[in-house]
Parts: structure tokens; C-alpha cells; sequence
């Protein structure tokens, strides 16, 4: 990803993706920007995909 035209929802959205595939953190050089992607791996970490399903319980 180019790092001059992303923004920061860009690198928090990059981020959630990366750990949605379960892909090893690798955040920019960029504090900034690094600091977005991370904050984006955890709560991928913590949420679901949005292609994923819950599952509903049958009675």
C-alpha cells in the first residue's frame, strides 16, 4: 500500500483485513499510520468477518 496516499481509516481498514485472514501483523514505517493499522489488527482480532455467519441456535 502506498504509504502517501493512504489515510489513516486506510491503514485502520488494512489492518482489520490483514487479521481477518489471519495474517502476521505488518504495520507502515509511519507512527501515525502504524499506530491506525494496529488499532485496526485488534479489533479484527476481536470481530468477526463480515462474511462470516453467527450461527443460530435451533430449538
Amino acid at each position: 500500500m502506498n504509504n502517501t496516499k493512504a489515510t489513516h481509516e486506510d491503514w485502520f481498514n488494512v489492518g482489520k483485513s490483514d487479521a481477518y485472514a489471519g495474517k502476521p501483523k505488518t504495520p507502515p514505517e509511519d507512527a501515525e499510520s502504524a499506530s491506525m493499522y494496529d488499532l485496526g489488527y485488534s479489533e479484527g482480532e476481536i470481530t468477526r468477518p463480515p462474511t462470516e455467519t453467527p450461527e443460530t441456535e435451533q430449538e
